[in-house]
């Protein structure tokens, strides 16, 4: 069944709620459509999971494409493109955000535009107080970060960058333990047993992505990584599930020796979102050796190789 067939009952049930298919003169309405416009040319249809198919005369997705993925009318879905005056209700706004990623900046400008108000509006987390981030410093010499359950890396302190490397060098969206586990970085040079540690983080993550699967910013970082990463997409496709939970990481890390760590988690809130993660040694070797972590490090490519583990 072609777009236009699957989309045309969709299609009928929508215009019926236009008041006029005329263009708008409303400066808003002509911002939106292009707004719009943009946001459906920047994205490529294996980010959302559709095929590519035939000659694109333009990038990104067709406007019949975001019509089927937020379940609306093509017609409709061309006319709000195209700036005209129909009415638009919060249902559709909220699917259309959702067609095409758009991040808490992105949905709440588009709601803006349409002169509409979010039914659902995305907040940011409010939990790096001053408090929390003096926490952290008050943590040395051992690491300690704040961390999602997507597994960015919210703050953090300067311990901690001796083992990732320095993460306000790195873009925004490159914070992410999921995505430095998985991609050339520091962290996965030192992480010991980093095949094993990756099995767990990808349980977690898909089990995290239950409550937030339709959300932006976990769609988008699923692509990232499925797209650049085939371990990760293998792993992905076992769909293993494990909730968050403490344990043992071991790091080697060039400028210190092997280190052994308990890392534990306190939760900041009364779901398992946000945490507070701190690694404490996990014996005498390690004790004596922390006071030696690197505060410092670029993280612009990957870390010097670690020597080899010593045999036990």
């Amino acid at each position: 069944m072609s777009l236009t067939t699957a989309t045309a009952g969709a299609a009928t049930a929508t215009t019926a709620t236009a008041t006029t298919g005329r263009a708008s003169a409303d400066p808003r309405r002509q911002q939106l459509a292009a707004f719009l416009r943009s946001r459906r040319e920047r994205i490529t249809p294996e980010q959302v999971g559709l095929p590519m198919t035939g000659r694109r005369r333009t990038p990104g997705l067709r406007r019949e494409e975001v019509a089927q993925l937020a379940a609306v009318g093509v017609t409709w879905y061309t006319w709000l493109e195209q700036g005209r005056e129909i009415q638009v209700s919060v249902q559709v706004l909220d699917a259309v955000a959702r067609a095409l990623l758009f991040d808490p900046s992105e949905r709440a400008h588009l709601f803006t535009l349409a002169g509409a108000e979010d039914p659902a509006p995305v907040r940011e987390c409010l939990t790096v107080t001053p408090g929390i981030r003096l926490t952290l410093d008050r943590m040395a010499p051992y690491p300690a970060a704040l961390i999602n359950s997507r597994y960015d890396v919210l703050a953090c302190n300067a311990q901690y960058t001796g083992i990732v490397g320095d993460l306000e060098a790195m873009p925004p969206e490159d914070r992410n333990l999921m995505w430095l586990a998985f991609t050339p970085s520091r962290f996965r040079d030192v992480l010991v047993d980093h095949e094993d540690e990756r099995e767990v983080m990808v349980a977690r993550f898909r089990s995290g992505m239950g409550d937030h699967g339709g959300e932006p910013a976990w769609r988008t970082l699923l692509c990232r990584l499925r797209q650049v990463s085939p371990a990760f997409d293998e792993a992905w496709q076992r769909h293993d599930v494990l909730r968050p939970g403490n344990g043992l990481k071991r790091f080697l890390l060039p400028e210190v020796g092997l280190l052994r760590f308990d890392y534990t988690s306190f939760w900041l809130g009364p779901s398992q979102g946000s945490r507070m993660v701190v690694y404490t040694p996990k014996d005498e070797e390690t004790a004596a050796l922390v006071d030696r972590l690197p505060t410092g490090l670029p993280s612009a490519g990957p870390a010097t190789r670690a020597p080899a583990l010593p045999t036990r």
